[in-house]
C-alpha cells in the first residue's frame, strides 16, 4: 500500500495513520510544532485527496490517495458544474451516546447496556470523529465514509484530557513531541535519536531529562537543543528530539456544547486542569498565530475576560478550537492578577467540516421552481432568477406579450408570491398591529392592499390581506419577502402572547394571473360560478380545479389571481390557454409585467424602495390609517410626518427617450435624485419612470435633466390613473 506526497510515493500499511507513514519516510507534514497524535493540535494538518484541514494523525493511511502539506500549493477549485461527491448520512436513534472509547467510556457503555439501554459509542481512534452536540440531544459524527446523526436521551462525554503543549520561543520547530505521541512513535519503531525530556515524562521512553524549567528551544527548522532554567542559570541540552510533559487540560469542548442538555462527563474529562506558567513571549495560539505581545496589547485595552480575549485576538477560533491555547489564555489572565477563569463558551462545530459534509442529507435546489417551470421552458421562455425563484423573463416577444395584456388576455405565473394563512382567536388583533390599516373593517370575501412597516416606519414589504372568516385571513407578500414576512409575524405575535396559527403555503399553492380586457370572458367559460367583484375573493371551481379567486390588478387591466394546489397548476394553465385560444391568449413574462405595472405606477419592493422608504416618501399615505390604533412603526410615522419632506417617489415623463434605471437626475447643477424604474410606453407614446426626487434649495423641482434629457416631474400614475379598466 502507498499514497502520493508531493510526487513521492510513501509506502504504508493498513494499520498506520497518514502521519506515522510520513514520519517513517522522514517527513514532518506541518510547518513544525509539537506532535500529539490525538487530534488536539494543528501541527499535523494535511490536504488529503483535495480536502484541507485534515488531521493526518487520525486519518488511516489506507483511505488516502494524494497527500500534500496543508496550505501549500492548494489544488484549484473544481468547476462550478463539477458537483461534489455525495455524502451519505446514517440516521440512528439510541438511549445513550458515549463519546470516547477509553477506559471510562467503555465502562459507561457497559453500565448502560447492563441496564438494558441501547448505546452508541464513538471514538476518533476508530474513525468516528464527534464534531458537535446540538439540542435534542443530537450528536453529529464524521467518518471517512460519511456522516452519522444520532438522536438520543443521554450523552456521556468521556473525551479524556489533552496534554498541554509548550508555548515558548522555538515551539514551532520540528522534533517536538508530547509524551503520548513519543510513546506511539517509539512503539512503532521510529528512531528518535538523542531524546531529551522536559517536565513530567514517563521513564519508559528512555529520554535524558533536562534539568529545570523550560525556557526555549533552539534550532534551525529542526530542534537541536533545549534551554532550561535552574537555580544556577540557564542550561543548554543538545538533542535530536524533545518530549515535553507539562500536565493535562480536560477536553470539555463537547461537554460545554451540551450545556443545559442531558450530558454527563466522566473520566479524565473531569480533571482539574493543570495551568501552565505564563511564558513572557512566544505564540499562544498556533492556529491563528496569536502572540503574547498581541494578548498584552488587548489586555491593556480592556479585554480582560476570556470571551473578550478570544474575540479580540481570534485565539481559540482556529483548527484546534482552543485545545492548545486555552490553558495559556487562562494562565495569561491569572498572571495579570485576575481570578482563574473558566474556558470560553464552546459552540458547534468542534472540527472543520467540508461544505458537502455540512449539507449531507439535505436536498434543496439552489433556486425554487414553480410547478409550471417545465411549461415555461417548453414555450421557449428565457428563464431568469428573481426573488429566489426561476421565473420566465420573456417568451421571446415581449412586445407581443405586453399587447396581449393591454388588448386581449394573457396568463402570468405568479406562484412565487408569498402565501400565508393566519387564523385563531387573536388573528385580527395580530394583523391590526402588524399592518397600518383597520383590519376590522375588512369583511369576509373582501381584500385590501397593505404595507408592512418596521419600527422606524420604513416599508419592509407589501401585499394583500383577505378575510375568509371572522378569525381566518389569507395574506400575500412579494416573492422575495415571503420568508422574512412569515418570521416577522411569528416573532411579533409571540412577543404579544397572541393565540394564532400560521401556515405558510408559498410552496404548496400555485397561482396564475389571468389578465386583460377579455379575462372575465375567458374565465366565465371555465366556471359556472359568479366571479368576485374588484378586491373581492371567493373559492370557485375553475376548469375542474378548486381555486381561491382574487380580483385585483398589478397590470392595470381586469385581472384575477387563481390560487390553487400546485399539483394542479399544469392542468389549470393548459385549460385556460385552450379556452382563450380564440382571443389569441398568450403568456407574459416578467419583463412585460414590469412594463405594465410601471405604466400604472405600482412599486416593486427593493427596486423602487430603499432602506428608508416611508409610506409618505413613497406617496402611499393612503395605505396608512393613523386612526386605527397602535401598529408597528406608528410612533416613527407620527414623528416623521411632522418633518418637512426631503425626498419622494415621483413619476417622470420624457418625449421620445427611454431612461436608464439608476440614472442620476439634476436640477441645474444640483443633484436631484435617481431613477428607480423606467421604460418606453408604447400605449402612452412617451418614456415613463419612477424616480426618487430630492429637494433642491428647499423645494421639489418640476423638471430635471437625466443623461442630458429634459424630463417632467408628474404624479406616479401614468396609465388609467382612475383605475377604471381594472374595475371594469
Amino acid at each position: 500500500m502507498s499514497f502520493e506526497y508531493e510526487g513521492q510515493t510513501i509506502p504504508t500499511s493498513a494499520d498506520e495513520s497518514v502521519l506515522l507513514s510520513l514520519l517513517r519516510a522522514g517527513i514532518h507534514p506541518g510547518s513544525g510544532g509539537p506532535l500529539c497524535f490525538e487530534g488536539d493540535c494543528p501541527n499535523c494538518l494535511c490536504t488529503i485527496d483535495d480536502v484541507s484541514y485534515v488531521r493526518s494523525c487520525q486519518t488511516p493511511a489506507e483511505v488516502a490517495v494524494e497527500v500534500s502539506p496543508h496550505g501549500r500549493d492548494a489544488p484549484p477549485l473544481p468547476p462550478l458544474d463539477a458537483g461534489a461527491p455525495a455524502i451519505a448520512v446514517d440516521y440512528r436513534v439510541a438511549d445513550v451516546v458515549v463519546i470516547g472509547g477509553g477506559e471510562s467510556g467503555l465502562q459507561a457503555c457497559a453500565a448502560a447496556e447492563a441496564n438494558g439501554r441501547s448505546v452508541e459509542c464513538f471514538d476518533a481512534s476508530t474513525g468516528h470523529d464527534v464534531v458537535a452536540i446540538y439540542p435534542g440531544p443530537l450528536v453529529l459524527v464524521r467518518t471517512h465514509g460519511g456522516m452519522i446523526e444520532v438522536e438520543c436521551d443521554e450523552i456521556v462525554v468521556a473525551t479524556g484530557a489533552a496534554e498541554i503543549h509548550p508555548v515558548v520561543p522555538g515551539s514551532d520547530l520540528e522534533g517536538l513531541w508530547m509524551p503520548r505521541a513519543a510513546r506511539k512513535a517509539v512503539d512503532a519503531g521510529l528512531d528518535l535519536g538523542q531524546l531529551v525530556s522536559v517536565g513530567n515524562v514517563p521513564d519508559a521512553l528512555g529520554a535524558t531529562a533536562a534539568p529545570g524549567e523550560l525556557v526555549r528551544f533552539v534550532g534551525d527548522h529542526t530542534v537541536s537543543a533545549v534551554i532550561t532554567a535552574t537555580a544556577d542559570g540557564e542550561v543548554e541540552t543538545p538533542c535530536d528530539n524533545v518530549v515535553v510533559g507539562l500536565g493535562l487540560h480536560p477536553r470539555t469542548g463537547l461537554a460545554r456544547m451540551g450545556n443545559g442538555m442531558n450530558v454527563r462527563v466522566v473520566g479524565d474529562a473531569l480533571l482539574d486542569a493543570d495551568i501552565p506558567t505564563c511564558p513572557p513571549e512566544g505564540i499562544a495560539c498556533p492556529c491563528s498565530n496569536v502572540t503574547f505581545e498581541q494578548l498584552d496589547n488587548l489586555h491593556d485595552r480592556g479585554f480582560t475576560h476570556m470571551e473578550l480575549l478570544k474575540r479580540g485576538s481570534l485565539a481559540g477560533t482556529g483548527t484546534c478550537q482552543g485545545s492548545v491555547c486555552t490553558p495559556y489564555l487562562r494562565s495569561f489572565l491569572q498572571d495579570r492578577g485576575q481570578a482563574l477563569q473558566a474556558p470560553f463558551t464552546a459552540r458547534p462545530v468542534a472540527r472543520q467540516l467540508t461544505l458537502s459534509e455540512m449539507a449531507a442529507g439535505s436536498h434543496l435546489p439552489k433556486l425554487a421552481r414553480t410547478a409550471l417551470d417545465d411549461v415555461h421552458r417548453s414555450l421557449g421562455a428565457r428563464m431568469d432568477r428573481m426573488g429566489g425563484w426561476w421565473r420566465p423573463w420573456t417568451y421571446g416577444d415581449t412586445e407581443a406579450e405586453y399587447t396581449a395584456v393591454r388588448e386581449r388576455v394573457s396568463l402570468g405565473d405568479v406562484s412565487t408570491l408569498g402565501k400565508m394563512i393566519v387564523t385563531g382567536p387573536d388573528a385580527e388583533a395580530t394583523l391590526q398591529r402588524i399592518f397600518p390599516t383597520n383590519v376590522s373593517t375588512i369583511k369576509p370575501g373582501r381584500s385590501r392592499y397593505v404595507l408592512m412597516l418596521d419600527e422606524r416606519g420604513y416599508v419592509l414589504d407589501d401585499g394583500m390581506i383577505a378575510r375568509e372568516h371572522d378569525d381566518t385571513f389569507f395574506l400575500t407578500f412579494t416573492s422575495g419577502g415571503a420568508s422574512m414576512s412569515e418570521m416577522w409575524i411569528r416573532d411579533w405575535s409571540a412577543s404579544w402572547g397572541h393565540d394564532i396559527r400560521i401556515l405558510n403555503q408559498t410552496l404548496s399553492l400555485g397561482a396564475i394571473n389571468i389578465t386583460g380586457p377579455k379575462a372575465a370572458e375567458v374565465l366565465a367559460r371555465a366556471t359556472d360560478d359568479e366571479l368576485p367583484p374588484f378586491l373581492g375573493h371567493s373559492t370557485l371551481t375553475i376548469a375542474g380545479v378548486e381555486c381561491k379567486v382574487f380580483r385585483l390588478s398589478f397590470t392595470g387591466e381586469l385581472s384575477f389571481e387563481l390560487h390553487h394546489p400546485a399539483a394542479d397548476s399544469v392542468k389549470l394553465w393548459t385549460a385556460l390557454m385552450e379556452l382563450g385560444a380564440d382571443h389569441d391568449i398568450r403568456p407574459h413574462g416578467i419583463e412585460a409585467l414590469f412594463r405594465l405595472r410601471l405604466e400604472k405606477g405600482h412599486i416593486i419592493i427593493g427596486q423602487d424602495t430603499d432602506y428608508d422608504a416611508s409610506p409618505r416618501r413613497l406617496q402611499h399615505e393612503w395605505a396608512v390609517n393613523m386612526n386605527t390604533g397602535d401598529f408597528i412603526g406608528r410612533t416613527a410615522t407620527e414623528r416623521t410626518n411632522r418633518i418637512p419632506l426631503d425626498k419622494k417617489l415621483v413619476g417622470i415623463e420624457t418625449d421620445g427617450d427611454t431612461l436608464v434605471d439608476g440614472a442620476v437626475m439634476w436640477s441645474g447643477t444640483e443633484f436631484a435624485g435617481t431613477v428607480s424604474s423606467s421604460m418606453w410606453s408604447p400605449t402612452l407614446g412617451k418614456g415613463v419612470a419612477l424616480a426618487w426626487l430630492e429637494t433642491v434649495t428647499g423645494a421639489f423641482p418640476e423638471t430635471v435633466r437625466i443623461d442630458g434629457v429634459e424630463a417632467r416631474v408628474v404624479p406616479p400614475h401614468f396609465y388609467d390613473p382612475e383605475g377604471s379598466r381594472a374595475r371594469a
